[in-house]
């Protein structure tokens, strides 16, 4: 492994700074120390050179100081460079290293002080410029998994704080957030509202609103109001702890080009010295071979893939998309299709109010108010998106009074003194309603609404439709999937034929098969793929996990706190935005771009110099001048994908209206 490949690695922070460590073969040295070397050492090659061009009077002691003067700063210079490769030697390994460690050795020996302390210098100048730029493109990935705060307030017996280590955290422990704080484990808010800015797990960079019954994650920014959370997962077991591990494994995961390029690194350098001693045999000239050997170090190959896939998952994860390993980033390039679950992928997952029909004098608020009072204390689908509409809309809810409900019929209860039922057209009926009111309902239920009717004393004052909303941005993306090169959508669904068909329509999706047991979906996946199509499955990762595991890859949606999402697929999108998956596919197709580009650098630095050093066109300090050059377009190159994707605008709810194109069924409230 080379110098500047340490610098890329993740385990390379978790061992220790010891010079002498045998365990791993990364170079333990600090860049701050290094660049205190590296500038004290050219001071004293620039120094030589001053007293050889002002002060030389044709004298010997002038002569000695200079060549004295170049020689500690050689030696200074070339330390760090010689005393790696000496290391990689006596661990059995031949590398790189030792193709700049025999350069500069070559440069010392024959009295090049000058030579040798300069190419040591342009070396170590390139790899601190390249370590600190590829160190910004980590960095932008561990400020997203170092977020968790190291203290808790706990609350104790007494209902006092006791500060305590985060990682001493159990489940049920109640901790207390106050505003600026970041939350210390994944739980679930018992006391207290807030305004949370959960970008680092999500993606989303506007602010969440939560309230008591929400759950909450490691990591994430209590903006305002001081809430008390009980911990439902602590330490690695959170899901910022989850995200943390799979990024970091991710880093350490390899391209099958890569692990190619480590393969046949090890016949590299022995070919090199070939090449420089048949340099050395037609020429006789050691600035040639001295040159050869620099130019030869492929640097610029080694960091093509590893600074562009550090920098891809480092866009990726400041959106809220949580790829495993980095081959997937390379094969979402090669996807042509894309197969979709229905519920909770395309669609919201949850009830929403798409009618308010009032029947006779009512208005559509006092209906409003009637049902949303009257199932205030349920917990069914139905009272909480009456309640999410009434708060939208502005109309106060009271308090019931004699509230009673019936599994799977409705409920009773008593609003301003009268007598409200709300449920099915026969619940009513049982309770004494009379008339024709079902003759009003123009909605098909088969279609995936649901009907649920009010009454009060025993007159039906209207009825009010429930659906299951598709996602707002739905439509936008799976047209921006056919824009990226995608050549086929497909909707899977367990649901009916009529409802499958409704939710297509509105989302523009060509291709419905509904009726699916989780087998069929399988099944269908295979099919695509025996015609040849790479096929991308998104679901929500419950109880997708078969079709998830049966595509090239699978794409989990709202994995935020949900260790199924996470572990089912090999790639999670941590929030439900749609539109994350054109922007994956764009990003897959800018870092194979990245790629190949870097790989072309390569090339043609290492074979053009190689050619020109060979027959003296370039000297040993131009070669090293060269041989960064190629290393930092590489770098910078890839830097490029670190701000990919900042155009994209935050989306602050998916469970929103659904697209103007489809037909609204909005509830008009007078």
């Amino acid at each position: 492994m080379s110098r500047k490949e340490s610098e890329l690695d993740p385990n390379h922070a978790q061992h220790p700074s010891d010079p002498d460590c045998e365990t791993c073969e990364h170079d333990h040295e600090h860049t701050p120390v290094r660049l205190k070397q590296t500038l004290v050492g050219l001071i004293f090659i620039v120094n030589a050179w001053v007293v050889q061009w002002f002060l030389d009077k044709g004298t010997n002691a002038e002569s000695m100081v200079a060549n004295f003067s170049a020689m500690i700063g050689a030696i200074i210079l070339g330390y760090p460079i010689v005393w790696t490769a000496l290391k990689d030697v006596r661990r059995g390994i031949l590398s790189i290293n030792e193709l700049v460690g025999i350069a500069v050795l070559a440069a010392f020996a024959s009295g090049q002080y000058e030579i040798a302390g300069i190419v040591a210098f342009f070396m170590l100048m390139g790899e601190i410029i390249e370590s600190r730029t590829a160190a910004g493109a980590r960095a932008s990935i561990e400020s997203l998994i170092k977020l968790t705060p190291t203290k808790a307030r706990r609350i104790n017996s007494n209902g006092d704080e006791d500060e305590v280590a985060a990682k001493d955290l159990s489940v049920g422990d109640v901790i207390r957030v106050r505003p600026g704080d970041n939350v210390a484990a994944d739980g679930e808010i018992v006391n207290g509202q807030g305004s949370f800015n959960q970008a680092n797990i999500t993606g989303e960079s506007l602010p969440v609103d939560k309230k008591p019954g929400d759950e909450v994650f490691a990591g994430t920014q209590n903006l305002t109001g001081v809430l008390e959370i009980r911990v439902s997962r602590a330490g690695q077991d959170t899901t910022l702890g989850r995200v943390r591990g799979l990024i970091l494994a991710a880093e350490k995961t390899k391209l099958p080009i890569m692990r190619i390029v480590d393969q046949y690194m090890g016949y590299y350098t022995p070919f090199v010295l070939v090449i420089g001693a048949l340099v050395w045999a037609f020429s006789q000239n050691l600035n040639n071979v001295i040159a050869v050997l620099i130019v030869a170090c492929p640097c610029a190959f080694i960091l093509a893939t590893p600074t562009a896939m550090v920098a891809a998952l480092s866009a990726a994860a400041r959106l809220g998309i949580l790829i495993k390993n980095v081959g997937d980033i390379e094969a979402a390039s090669r996807i042509n299709a894309f197969v979709f679950d229905k519920t909770g992928t395309l669609t919201t997952g949850k009830l929403s109010v798409s009618r308010l029909n009032p029947i006779g004098d009512v208005k559509p608020a006092e209906l409003l108010r009637i049902a949303a009072t009257a199932e205030r204390y349920s917990n069914h689908p139905t009272a909480k998106a009456l309640a999410i509409l009434a708060e939208e809309a502005g109309v106060p809810m009271g308090n019931p009074e004699d509230f009673t409900e019936t599994a799977g019929r409705g409920i009773k209860a008593r609003v301003d003194d009268a007598q409200v039922v709300i449920g099915r057209a026969q619940w009513l009926r049982d309770n004494g309603v009379t008339g024709d009111f079902e003759q009003t309902v123009d909605l098909n239920e088969t279609e995936g609404f649901s009907l649920v009717f009010a009454a009060r004393d025993g007159i039906c004052v209207g009825w009010i439709g429930l659906r299951d909303e598709t996602r707002a941005e739905a439509r936008e993306s799976l047209a921006a999937l056919f824009e990226v090169g995608v050549r086929r959508v497909a909707m899977v669904s367990g649901d009916r034929q009529p409802v499958a068909a409704r939710v297509a329509l509105e989302i523009g999706c060509e291709e419905v098969v509904a009726e699916c047991l989780p087998q069929n979906k399988v099944e269908f996946v295979r099919q695509i793929k025996k015609r040849g199509y790479r096929v991308a499955v998104v679901g929500d990762g419950v109880n997708d996990a078969p079709a998830l595991a049966a595509g090239d890859i699978g794409i989990a949606m709202g994995a935020a706190g949900s260790e199924v999402a996470i572990h089912s697929a090999t790639i999670a999108l941590m929030n439900n935005d749609l539109r994350r998956l054109p922007f994956l596919m764009r990003l897959s197709k800018s870092t194979r771009s990245v790629i190949n580009q870097n790989f072309m650098v390569g090339v043609i630095f290492i074979i053009g110099g190689l050619i020109a050093a060979a027959f003296g066109y370039v000297h040993p300090i131009l070669a090293a001048v060269l041989h960064n050059v190629g290393s930092l377009i590489v770098v910078f190159n890839s830097a490029r994908l670190v701000r990919y994707g900042e155009e994209l605008e935050p989306f602050e709810s998916s469970e929103t209206p659904e697209p103007a194109s489809s037909p609204r069924l909005e509830p008009k409230i007078a």
